[in-house]
């Protein structure tokens, strides 16, 4: 990757740098189990792009495979969660959109997994709804 489009992240502690650039394949605010253990949040916002649109750019995330079929990373001296790749898909990444230098330049567009939603977190009523990832 290289253009000057890109995008770029990293974690608290600033160890760990990335950069992503567009196109976007999606954008969600989740609300499944999993991302709110991650995290410790009650929902947390992902953007995903081509593998081949990201880049590490200093330190080395913590991997951790946190199922079967997917790997999480996060930055092992100040715990930022920050990547999501599923087995299902490895030529994409999803990134947690408020570890953007600017998260305002990648809005979410839905909200998945609703169905798993806190009953006291908040929602945007502006955007569409999906009980589970794929809206089924």
């Amino acid at each position: 990757m290289n253009t000057p489009a890109a995008w770029e992240g990293g974690c608290l502690c600033g160890a760990v740098r990335y950069a992503a650039a567009p196109p976007v394949r999606s954008s969600s605010v989740c609300h499944c189990r999993s991302c709110r253990l991650a995290s410790g949040a009650p929902s947390v916002g992902w953007f995903v792009v081509p593998l081949a649109q990201f880049k590490w750019l200093a330190g080395t995330p913590t991997a951790h495979r946190s199922s079967p079929p997917v790997v999480r990373t996060f930055c092992g001296g100040c715990g930022t969660p920050l990547a999501y790749q599923h087995d299902d898909n490895p030529h994409q990444i999803e990134l947690t959109t408020a570890t953007l230098d600017e998260p305002g330049v990648c809005p979410p567009t839905r909200e998945i997994w609703h169905a798993h939603k806190l009953p006291w977190a908040a929602t945007n009523p502006k955007l569409p709804h999906w009980p589970s990832e794929s809206g089924a």
